[in-house]
């Protein structure tokens, strides 16, 4: 077994964890009327635009997601989130610098002992969903836990729906695919993003990322027999039907969005494995990027 399935299987009882956190480090994380930034890099950003959806659509204050290279320096906000796996990324620990004494930050971490334990003003430690895979799976899903669970949107069902998404076998067909389309709306758009990052890296494959509506202004027209297109949440009105026309395989979500993401990270490994790829070791790629000065 590669790192990465040992670590994406352990994902219900980290998530299980990161709710019992969230209880215990309120004080640390956004307080409702906040205006929030939430950001990151590569996985960790596509996990801050779920969780900026969700804290504002769930009434907490105006939240907003950037890549941290991309943050708008000009811009105020009540608190700056930054969500990383390693703790030493370049990008990331500049910005904590630039905002010291100016706006009260938060970090979501999984290694102590690394540079973002004094950079930030408040701090959440995930030891237990670190990971050693380079491609991340448990703690980006389990940073957003945290991060639903303080806004009350975590229930014992999504965990029970990881574990389903672990074991069912994925639908007929869909590792041959040559082509994944993944499509999301609202906080589901950066799980959809996430999705395509992750069969990106560990698997090479082809892949597109759409919010759903935005999907039939053009992408559609990519969709054809022996390929699949992946909806995260529920579908609009008539979606399905019309990529079934094409001929491309349709993946309906039958789980919490989050569970469907586990089912995405199996299928990355299903078809790395397919072509003979290590996905514990995706190619010009590294567990953290680290910036020479």
């Amino acid at each position: 077994m590669t790192h990465v399935e040992d670590e994406l299987i352990s994902q219900p009882e980290c998530w299980t964890r990161a709710a019992e956190l969230a209880a215990a480090h309120t004080a640390a994380l956004p307080a409702p009327g906040e205006r929030v930034a939430i950001v990151g890099c590569g996985t960790s950003y596509f996990m801050a635009q779920s969780a900026a959806a969700l804290r504002e659509g769930a009434g907490q204050g105006e939240t907003d997601a950037f890549a941290a290279s991309e943050f708008p320096r000009g811009r105020a906000y009540d608190r700056v989130v930054a969500l990383t796996r390693s703790g030493t990324t370049t990008e990331v620990l500049d910005l904590l610098a630039e905002l010291k004494g100016r706006t009260r930050t938060t970090a979501i971490t999984a290694d102590p002992h690394t540079p973002v334990m004094t950079a930030a003003d408040d701090l959440v430690v995930m030891e237990f969903a670190d990971e050693r895979s380079v491609v991340q799976t448990r703690f980006a899903t389990t940073a957003l836990t945290l991060l639903r669970a303080h806004l009350g949107l975590h229930t014992d069902a999504v965990v029970a729906d990881a574990r389903t998404a672990l074991a069912t076998p994925l639908p007929d067909g869909l590792v041959e695919c040559a082509q994944f389309s993944f499509l999301g709306a609202g906080w589901t758009v950066g799980l959809a993003n996430e999705a395509g990052l992750k069969m990106r890296e560990a698997a090479l494959a082809w892949t597109e990322t759409y919010p759903a509506m935005e999907y039939r202004h053009g992408p559609i027209s990519i969709s054809t027999t022996g390929t699949a297109t992946w909806m995260f949440g529920d579908a609009p009105e008539g979606l399905a039907e019309q990529v079934r026309a094409t001929g491309a395989l349709w993946v309906p979500s039958g789980l919490d969005p989050l569970a469907e993401l586990v089912r995405a990270q199996r299928l990355a490994v299903a078809v790395a494995a397919a072509k003979g790829l290590d996905p514990d070791r995706p190619r010009h790629l590294t567990r953290s990027v680290i910036l020479a000065p």
